[in-house]
């Protein structure tokens, strides 16, 4: 009986955000990433409905509310890929603040500083 062969993974496979992190589990465990990928599609890819963009800004409010800067900068970044403007990132995180209160509120902004501080929102 033979070996099945593991099929290569990287870290961009187990999420479009490049987080280091996922270099580390696809190394050390393949299966899992690739198991992973068809729900990571799913939740964070182009929906029926809901555009990439706006599942990011759903994303980022969650991200906030949990204190996540480096994440909210992140998907900020992916967001503006998918053709969010600071504006629409500041609605959302304002939004986001009803609920979460001023830490996520604060959360947001600082992430949306960085990220326009980074030169996000330079024009061509």
């Amino acid at each position: 009986m033979s070996t099945p062969q593991k099929k290569k993974v990287d870290g961009k496979t187990a999420s479009p955000y490049g987080y280091p992190f996922w270099d580390w589990v696809a190394k050390e465990d393949p299966e899992y990433v690739l198991a992973r990928q068809p729900l990571s599609e799913l939740s964070v890819g182009e929906g029926k409905e809901l555009s990439i963009k706006h599942r990011e800004m759903v994303i980022i409010g969650i991200l906030a509310f949990r204190g996540r800067e480096e994440g909210v900068v992140t998907h900020m970044r992916r967001a503006i890929q998918h053709g969010a403007t600071k504006r629409e990132l500041l609605e959302a995180i304002q939004s986001a603040a009803v609920p979460g209160g001023g830490p996520t509120f604060s959360t947001g902004v600082q992430a949306l500083m960085k990220i326009e501080r980074d030169g996000a929102f330079k024009k061509s």
